[in-house]
């Protein structure tokens, strides 16, 4: 918490013209949630915290309601969320607003399993027994749109030249719209590092600096909201979606970890260790590898997410690591010293970054407490199954995997995985009794 009064934090709000502070969790899926409070009450919230509904935990991205534990089942008590000040940041792009996140408790015996941000406070308290701090740097992907009317969806692609592949400027930004957000999300006190064109027309990527785990949390779920609010004030779509588009790739979410001793040394190096990586890199790369099959419920949160998946897509299809390898799921870039690391590319955009954040590092964790070994390095280009097992295919299958993994489900607690598998089990029941486009278009007129 911040070391400022809460007088002299309101004060230094209204100094700077601001009148109304947002305030916002995170809920399963990783959608915000949360209440605008008007400043002359925003003492008030302080000190008497902000309530907002336990059920939200379980509401739909279509609106609907999961009679999870706790929430709808005991007659949808609230939650008290009280405001991290050292969240405060202005909004550069929403005159007078300035927002934060909270953290969530109950009004009984304190705790809300089902949290996304509690879980990554609750996994980090396992490296305390090392004295270690994780360390991430998030990528994180999306698709632009625009309304059309004409669309089979209602929208097409932003840019929609193809060839402009890590370009910069107007050549695949004709709105020149990247470099207007960089600078805005810089001032709203985002670490950005830089942003350029991706692979696909009207796909793009920011890059976030790396931080201590939590603080990389409460970034990236914000970051994706503040992309989303800039494409809205432009009347455009910005989309986490895994794959949005049956033309193009999909977005993806790679993190990259590390970790640090009380002196802030990063223990990942080892010039005398193979590949130059110490015996924690390895015990940490063996535990997500370990633990793929699970976290991929996790990284890999919605039925559109499989679709992202296979051979030749520079998407993860396989469980296995290499160094500086970009067709294997975990990456050893060749950066050592200080900046030694291993880069997740299993994610995709549409992951809730509390709930991804919390799995890969409850499965670092166990790699450290079992003291495991990976297997042998992938050399050469990746995408062999007879070299490596295939990760799950389908969100089914990965939720099977996450319910069977005891271990994973005891480091994350298991109401909030309990809960979890409920509210993705809903998901895929309701998107397998849906007749869709495809369907109508491939039957209809011939059978």
């Amino acid at each position: 918490m911040t070391t400022r009064s809460v007088e002299e934090v309101v004060a230094g709000l209204r100094a700077n013209g601001i009148d109304v502070v947002r305030i916002l969790i995170s809920d399963l899926a990783g959608v915000d949630r949360g209440r605008d409070v008007l400043l002359d009450h925003f003492s008030t919230v302080l000190g008497a915290d902000l309530a907002l509904c336990r059920g939200l935990y379980g509401v739909t991205a279509g609106g609907g309601v999961i009679p999870l534990d706790g929430g709808l089942t005991a007659g949808l008590p609230d939650i008290s969320v009280v405001p991290e000040l050292d969240t405060l940041q202005t909004l550069p792009w929403e005159p007078g607003v300035a927002w934060c996140v909270g953290s969530v408790h109950s009004h009984g015996d304190g705790t809300v399993e089902e949290d996304p941000r509690s879980m990554v406070k609750s996994v980090l308290g396992r490296f305390d027994q090392w004295s270690l701090r994780p360390i991430i740097g998030p990528e994180l992907e999306f698709f632009l749109l625009e309304p059309d009317a004409s669309a089979s969806l209602g929208y097409r692609i932003y840019g929609s030249q193809a060839g402009n592949v890590y370009s910069v400027g107007r050549r695949g930004d004709p709105d020149n719209l990247l470099l207007s957000w960089l600078r805005l999300l810089r001032d709203c006190g985002f670490e950005v590092l830089g942003g350029n064109h991706e692979f696909s027309p009207g796909q793009f990527e920011i890059n976030l600096n790396h931080g201590e785990a939590l603080a990389t949390a409460d970034a990236a779920f914000r970051f994706k909201i503040a992309v989303k609010e800039l494409a809205r004030r432009e009347g455009k779509l910005a989309t986490f979606m895994a794959k949005p588009l049956n033309s193009e790739g999909g977005s993806g979410f790679h993190l990259h970890v590390s970790l640090n001793d009380e002196h802030g040394v990063n223990v990942f190096d080892e010039p005398s260790g193979p590949g130059g990586l110490s015996d924690r890199a390895r015990w940490s790369i063996a535990g997500i590898v370990t633990h793929a099959p699970a976290l991929a419920a996790l990284l890999n949160p919605t039925v559109n997410s499989y679709k992202r998946f296979g051979p030749d897509t520079l998407a993860p299809w396989l469980i296995d690591w290499g160094f500086d390898n970009r067709s294997a799921m975990v990456r050893i870039p060749p950066e050592r010293g200080g900046g030694a690391r291993l880069e997740l590319r299993l994610g995709d955009a549409s992951a809730n970054p509390y709930l991804a954040i919390a799995g890969v590092l409850g499965a670092i964790a166990l790699g450290l407490e079992h003291r495991l070994e990976p297997p042998e390095a992938l050399e050469g280009y990746g995408y062999d199954p007879t070299r490596a097992e295939i990760l799950p295919t389908s969100l089914t299958q990965a939720l099977d995997a996450l319910e069977r993994d005891r271990e994973l489900t005891e480091v994350l607690g298991a109401g909030a995985v309990a809960a979890f598998l409920e509210y993705k089990r809903d998901e895929v029941k309701r998107c397998e009794a849906t007749v869709t486009d495809w369907e109508f278009r491939e039957y209809a007129y011939h059978l």
